[in-house]
């Protein structure tokens, strides 16, 4: 029996999330420009010192060879010698002690000039090291300007605008043959957008229709009082089974729309939504006997009120539906934090393992269960919430609370 292969690894995650800007110290950053810089600039930095010490030992050889094979000696009397390298040659009494002090101070005249010779050559170098430098960060930034148009352009992609092309013109190297197909790949994304939207638009109205009718014929029927009670009873069921059905297609719908970026934005207080879905939400609320507290201060994002009303609401619902018989509240809270606008969404509840957090996120699933089967929703409430908040730049996260519940935290970018 062959072995079941390994699931392919997650990459790993980026250290600096684009959307939020550069990050806090963007030279330190390794990028492809700062590191072909360094290797341009390294190589040559190289090479020179390599230069410099061939130099020096050839200098230094050919002047010490130069000066073995010749000897300087005075005899005779009454010479005068002067030097100002070497002034204490003045001070020789005898011939043997200013012949002495000539080798010396041949020695150390050859020393001087190999010491002005590494001076001048180490300071030529580093101008051309700094000119090297400069010349391969230029060089680096007119080489890498192409990927620079790609950065933006996908950057402007990410912001859903699958119009945008990089259409990069130049010679037919590797990096025009990376821009088309780019340019290529947002084709096909562009058309299978496209595609989607119309087939949210269709299935919006091909699924409504049929149910709106049979919710009418159920209702008519069911406003007979001459019917059986038997048929009353079937037609009850079938009201609430297709009731579900409305609310199953009304959730995939909205689930299909919000999986992309809110092109149309405007400023939505989280407060304002927060307390339109509590309102909804209050009877049912005092049905089951669970209080909804919370203090909600003004947080303003950017995002469409309806969809950001709809994060609010499933959390509120899921929240007094799962709650505890007896004594249960829901407290909803709206703040800015850290420059994001926060709501949270606390309650209590049955216990929930931590291990159970991610799969309460994902469509038709709930706590300990694989599908849905109860009266309590058709299982895409979260989901909705996470694809919605996704849209709009923003984060959910879902957190047991101690003695039992949920804390649900969505944070968007103001």
């Amino acid at each position: 029996m062959a072995a079941t292969p390994a699931p392919p690894t997650a990459p790993p995650k980026p250290t600096w999330d684009p959307r939020k800007g550069e990050p806090p110290f963007p030279w330190l950053r390794p990028t492809i420009r700062i590191r072909l810089t360094l290797l341009y600039g390294g190589m040559f930095l190289i090479a020179g010192i390599l230069l410099l010490s061939i130099i020096y030992l050839l200098a230094a050889q050919a002047l010490h060879d130069g000066g073995s094979g010749q000897s300087f000696r005075v005899s005779g009397t009454n010479i005068d010698i002067t030097s100002e390298t070497c002034p204490q040659l003045n001070s020789a009494t005898t011939n043997d002690q200013l012949n002495d002090m000539l080798k010396q101070c041949n020695a150390v005249q050859r020393q001087h000039a190999l010491d002005d010779l590494l001076s001048r050559s180490l300071g030529a170098l580093l101008g051309l090291a700094i000119i090297a430098f400069a010349f391969g960060y230029a060089m680096a930034g007119r080489v890498l300007s192409p990927l620079g148009r790609i950065t933006r352009t996908a950057r402007a992609v990410a912001g859903s605008d699958l119009s945008r092309r990089i259409e990069l013109d130049g010679p037919d190297d590797e990096l025009k043959e990376l821009a088309d197909t780019f340019d290529d790949m947002l084709e096909r994304l562009q058309r299978a957008f496209t595609a989607q939207q119309r087939f949210v638009g269709n299935a919006s109205h091909e699924l409504r229709t049929p149910l709106a009718i049979n919710r009418t014929l159920l209702e008519v029927h069911l406003s007979d009082p001459g019917a059986p009670v038997e048929l009353q009873q079937l037609g009850r069921t079938l009201l609430s089974t297709n009731e579900r059905s409305e609310q199953l297609v009304e959730g995939l719908l909205l689930l299909a729309r919000s999986d992309n970026q809110i092109v149309e934005r405007g400023p939505v207080d989280l407060a304002e939504v927060a307390t339109q879905a509590i309102d909804q939400v209050h009877g049912e609320a005092q049905a089951k006997g669970v209080q909804i507290r919370g203090g909600r201060k003004p947080a303003v994002v950017q995002g469409n009120g309806v969809l950001l009303e709809r994060i609010a609401l499933n959390l509120v619902q899921n929240a007094v539906r799962y709650n505890v018989p007896e004594d249960g509240w829901v407290e909803v809270t709206t703040d800015v934090e850290h420059g994001q606008a926060v709501l949270v969404v606390s309650n209590t509840g049955p216990v929930v393992p931590a291990y159970e957090i991610d799969n309460l996120f994902e469509p038709f699933r709930r706590l300990r269960t694989e599908r849905t089967g109860s009266d309590k929703g058709v299982g895409l409430g979260l989901s909705i919430v996470r694809s919605v908040a996704r849209a709009h730049g923003g984060h959910i996260y879902a957190q047991p609370r101690e003695g039992g519940g949920l804390v649900m935290r969505v944070t968007f970018p103001i």
